[in-house]
């Protein structure tokens, strides 16, 4: 049987490819210019491939996100950490007439929760582009702090680094 979180109105599992439609769609719309998107549909599609590929080569990644009421997809949000990124962040990103509903928070909190338990994880940030007010929004509503000495991803592009606390510290659990 395969691992799922559940929250009091979602469902998170591991993406599959009856969510590429979905995905690629959203990869190619301005809403996801901040998370690689805003492209041509060969590049959506190779953005959705390297979520499915990043599950298949470190055993985790960013969850599909679907309410208790359908398995639709309503957005990705998890634990991220390609080859050459500085930390381990969780991520997210919310498809269109999923957004101002609470379920980035509600999904980020579980998978923050999961990634400490189960991925026995100590250090969790979140990269967020400097124009996604709404990104910063949530992670400081996740108890993130902003931290200016962090290492980016992409040094060449800047974006914030916030930081969860630890979980001695009283992280989302």
């Amino acid at each position: 049987m395969t691992r799922a979180l559940h929250t009091e109105r979602l469902i998170l599992r591991r993406p599959n490819g009856s969510d590429a439609a979905a995905t690629t769609a959203f990869y190619q719309t301005e809403r996801a210019q901040y998370v690689g998107g805003n492209v041509p549909e060969f590049r959506a599609f190779s953005n959705f491939c390297a979520i499915l590929g990043h599950w298949e080569v470190r055993g985790y990644g960013l969850w599909a996100v679907t309410t208790k009421a359908s398995d639709d997809i309503i957005g990705l949000v998890g634990p991220y950490y390609p080859n050459g990124w500085p930390e381990t962040e969780i991520g997210w990103l919310m498809f269109d007439g999923a957004e101002g509903q609470g379920y980035a928070a509600e999904a980020a909190k579980a998978a923050i929760s999961d990634a400490y338990k189960t991925l026995g994880w100590t250090n969790i940030v979140h990269y967020i582009a400097h124009p996604n007010t709404r990104s910063v929004a949530l992670a400081q509503r996740l108890g993130a702090q902003l931290d200016p000495n962090a290492t980016m991803p992409k040094p060449e592009d800047p974006c914030f680094v916030y930081r969860q606390p630890p979980v001695s510290a009283g992280a989302t659990q």
